[in-house]
């Protein structure tokens, strides 16, 4: 029995170390966007994965034409697989689906700016990216 246990420990502790330092990342990205939205606006209350999700879901119209929303290459459900205009598939957004998701923080940054521009016609704010994280989190 403790050599079960004793091994069961040297499975777990890697893998909830390895879980916190996917965690540190995001943690950091939304501690950047809040400090940058709280300077953007000092009323600023927080991230809301509710506002993220209704973001996700808009249609903004002033991008390219083929991307009008999130929902044009990413799925509906963020976490099913999404398709580019040109027929490539996207891992799912969700955390749940792709667990290694946001825990690059260039690549965040990356894809905030390249998405934020095909579909809004501009930058994101950077509520707009805690709130869309947020969401993305709770999935």
């Amino acid at each position: 029995m403790k050599s079960q246990a004793g091994l069961l420990l040297l499975i777990a502790v890697p893998a909830m170390a390895s879980a916190s330092a996917l965690a540190a990342p995001r943690e950091d990205l939304l501690a950047g966007y809040a400090a940058q939205a709280k300077q953007d606006d000092p009323g600023f209350a927080g991230f809301s994965a509710a506002r993220g999700e209704a973001f996700h879901r808009r249609s903004f119209g002033r991008g390219k034409v083929d991307t009008p929303a999130c929902t044009s290459c990413h799925a509906d459900d963020p976490r099913a697989a999404g398709k580019t205009p040109a027929g490539k598939i996207i891992d799912p957004v969700a955390l749940s689906a792709s667990p290694s998701r946001y825990a690059d923080p260039a690549k965040v940054r990356k894809w905030f700016g390249r998405n934020c521009k095909e579909v809004l016609g501009r930058a994101c704010t950077a509520q707009e990216k805690g709130d869309w994280l947020s969401f993305m989190l709770s999935q």
